[in-house]
């Protein structure tokens, strides 16, 4: 498996997706609270309805699919094309594309629905959704090219949706310059 740019495994995104707390580690911090604030209103969300139905273990970012998954046939990656150094808060042209190596089927029945862009700026817990575009079956192709500015190094993270073969993943860093 290849390192990516910035010398971490592709799934990195997955792990920040998946980065959550059990729901043993959810309850128990939500009594912590009601017993060191005695906040009623504390105690009443702590039985609220998502409590009453149970959390579920699976989470968005095992349903992700990574990279290294379609090697030598990348129709569904998408391909982020952004300069590797910029300079802060200074706009240039990022283009992510679905179907770069082999162009991705372009049908009703099978095609790129949406890509979405996330930055996560180095030292930030906070990805912030750069973009998101969607795509009409037929009439359009899964390729946007827009401006992006950073004020720290951060990294893109780029999300494309194939309506059969689901939700997949890359990332590459851009590193920013004062």
């Amino acid at each position: 498996m290849r390192p990516s740019p910035h010398g971490l495994e592709w799934n990195t995104f997955r792990v920040l997706i998946t980065f959550v707390y059990t729901l043993e580690e959810i309850v128990e911090r939500r009594k912590a609270l009601v017993n060191a604030a005695g906040i009623a209103g504390l105690s009443a969300l702590a039985t609220s309805s998502l409590y009453a139905q149970g959390i579920g273990k699976t989470r968005l970012g095992n349903a992700i699919i990574p990279p290294e998954k379609e090697q030598g046939k990348e129709k569904h990656v998408p391909f982020i094309d952004a300069p590797r150094s910029v300079k802060a808060g200074e706009p240039f042209s990022v283009t992510v594309e679905v179907g770069r190596v082999v162009p991705h089927p372009n049908t009703v029945e099978h095609h790129i629905a949406w890509i979405q862009l996330y930055a996560l700026a180095e030292g930030s817990p906070a990805l912030v959704n750069v973009g998101t575009f969607e795509f009409a079956p037929t009439y359009g192709a899964p390729k946007v090219t827009f401006p992006v500015m950073l004020q720290k190094t951060s990294t893109l993270l780029a999300l494309g949706y194939c309506n059969i073969h689901g939700l997949w993943d890359n990332s590459i860093e851009v590193s920013v310059q004062a």
